[in-house]
């Protein structure tokens, strides 16, 4: 089946300034892969007439469809409404029906419609103007150039309201659309070039219709599976077996399927055994707790968690012992052996976590460089512990100690299952 395609442009001077995020293209780009449109490009680009002709004329040469938002206010710098005709080689006309409607739209609100006002009521001759029941800037709809075109605001709710309400379903009625299935493995522990090296074999055998990606982000190497066909359940059967097949490569790093992340795969597995977990934090200053608690139902293996930041409170509270401090440091493998063990034995749980570490920027020395952290798994039978040299970023150094604090939890509990 032929695959049908889409180009998303962005329209606005304050996207480029960073002044606001898009998520306009990034909402568009979901509903359009759920109906089996392939997005092939998004574009954004600011108010100017040449670069915003240059956009249609480059979108038109590479997609079916091209929708379009943002720069369809009354004021002089909003540029689409007359660029659309300049670029279909229309002029600008008044739409009686569009005109009612803004009118209207003024009323309910006891407002008085200004001229300025009333010109969202002219657009280009060739469009078919499509109403917006949540604002006063129309949708225009036009079948030029072998492809579809839809101008949208740029206002979220409104776009939103256009997709849902008219463009979606009036692009299901005028193609026939394959299906696009996804199906992501999320991986932890390993980096993309040797998962890449572990599954090469596997990759260069997958059928043509299905497409692999790595997606690296921090802390895990996310899989995606992507397949074209007409048959959702034929695609899901394919898929599934394909992963089936990987599995045995890769199973010491999977952790879990889709959207779950690390910490929801800890909560599934400590319930599964029934068992608890204890935290002792000092780098990571809580976060590992915070990860743990966000998942509905952790109260049911978390016991509790102490941050004593301080050498003082390690040892007070904790009982880390003064020695180990002053021999070894509070970056240390001695240091976090200790926390771990010791968190076990008050919470009274199965698993103690520590983590101890030069978050950064500063406090960093020759031996112990900004971005040292000694991370520890405390369980009845010992202690696994692991040294990470990470970066000089202070916030990134705390979200990778964290998940690689569960992600040893998650070793340390499938060797004792296996």
């Amino acid at each position: 089946m032929k695959q049908i395609t889409a180009e998303i442009i962005a329209i606005g001077d304050e996207l480029l300034y960073g002044q606001i995020m898009d998520t306009n293209s990034y909402w568009i780009s979901k509903k359009l892969d759920q109906i089996g449109v392939r997005v092939v490009r998004k574009t954004t680009v600011g108010d100017n007439e040449q670069d915003i002709l240059h956009a249609f004329n480059s979108a038109q040469n590479r997609a079916n469809i091209i929708l379009i938002t943002g720069g369809l206010g009354p004021t002089k710098d909003d540029l689409t409404k007359p660029l659309m005709a300049k670029f279909f080689d229309c002029t600008i006309a008044p739409f009686s029906e569009a005109i009612a409607d803004v009118k209207t739209f003024f009323e309910k609100r006891g407002r008085e419609l200004t001229p300025l006002n009333k010109l969202q009521g002219h657009l280009p001759s060739k469009c078919h103007y499509v109403k917006n029941e949540r604002g006063t800037a129309p949708g225009m709809w036009f079948e030029e150039n072998n492809c579809v075109w839809m101008s949208m605001p740029g206002v979220p709710h409104e776009m939103q309201y256009l997709m849902e309400n008219f463009v979606l379903p009036k692009i299901k009625s005028i193609y026939t659309l394959p299906v696009i299935y996804h199906k992501v493995i999320k991986t932890a522990g390993i980096g993309e070039s040797w998962l890449a090296d572990m599954i090469a074999e596997w990759e260069d055998q997958l059928p043509e219709h299905i497409k692999l990606a790595y997606l690296p982000s921090l802390g895990e190497v996310k899989l995606r599976l992507t397949a074209f066909g007409d048959d959702i359940t034929h695609l899901q059967d394919e898929v599934n077996d394909q992963i089936e097949k990987v599995k045995p490569l890769i199973k010491n790093y999977i952790y879990g399927y889709d959207q779950e992340s690390i910490a929801e795969a800890i909560g599934k597995m400590l319930k599964v055994t029934g068992k608890t977990v204890a935290i002792a934090e000092s780098c990571t200053g809580g976060y590992i707790s915070h990860l743990v608690t966000a998942i509905p139902g952790s109260s049911n293996y978390f016991n509790g968690a102490m941050i004593p930041y301080h050498n003082q409170f390690k040892t007070d509270l904790l009982g880390v012992k003064e020695e180990t401090l002053s021999t070894y440091g509070a970056v240390s493998e001695n240091t976090v052996i200790e926390m771990a063990s010791m968190v076990r034995e008050k919470f009274k749980a199965d698993f103690g976590l520590a983590s101890s570490g030069i978050a950064g920027p500063g406090g960093g020395s020759p031996e112990k460089p900004v971005g040292t952290v000694w991370i520890a798994v405390a369980d009845q039978s010992g202690v696994k512990t692991k040294k990470l040299q990470l970066a000089h970023d202070r916030s990134l150094n705390i979200q990778y100690s964290a998940l690689a604090v569960l992600n040893l939890l998650r070793k340390v509990n499938k060797n004792q299952n296996d």
